[in-house]
């Protein structure tokens, strides 16, 4: 089965926790953490891909904390997924034909191939600031949740 998994998840909340209070300065992990329900530990196991990919920053310090390197319309739930999880794809075989000897006529890889690339463009259509925007929506019509 195609799952996320908790990694990216988390690492999604915490972009929106981010984005929420962009502008503001940094946000402690621990507020974060607090806010969503989150271990502190865990946040900061994934922290550091996050950095990588350059989407946050850090801030050391008496007032330090994390913040979006980017604003939340120019980062998108692709580019998050991707730093956390990987690339996107339903078998291996599309990155690296090698892994399997039937990759270069393998009928069902152009399948796989596809359903990757639908994946990357459904991920890559959302901003954080639509995340944001959804959020604000759902917190203000609670009873509109199906």
């Amino acid at each position: 089965m195609l799952r996320i998994s908790s990694k990216g998840r988390y690492g999604t909340r915490l972009m929106l926790q981010l984005a929420l209070r962009y502008g503001d300065g940094p946000v402690l992990l621990r507020k974060i953490g607090t806010i969503e329900d989150l271990s502190v530990r865990y946040l900061e196991q994934i922290v550091p891909a996050l950095k990588k990919a350059q989407l946050v920053n850090s801030t050391r310090g008496a007032h330090g904390g994390y913040r979006l390197a980017r604003k939340p319309d120019e980062i998108t739930l692709g580019e998050i997924i991707e730093a956390l999880e990987g690339p996107v794809v339903p078998a291996n075989c599309i990155n690296i034909l090698e892994i399997c000897e039937r990759s270069a006529h393998c009928v069902t890889r152009q399948i796989w191939k596809e359903l990757g690339e639908k994946m990357s463009q459904t991920l890559n259509s959302y901003t954080l600031q639509d995340i944001v925007d959804m959020h604000r929506n759902n917190h203000q019509n609670p009873l509109s949740e199906g």
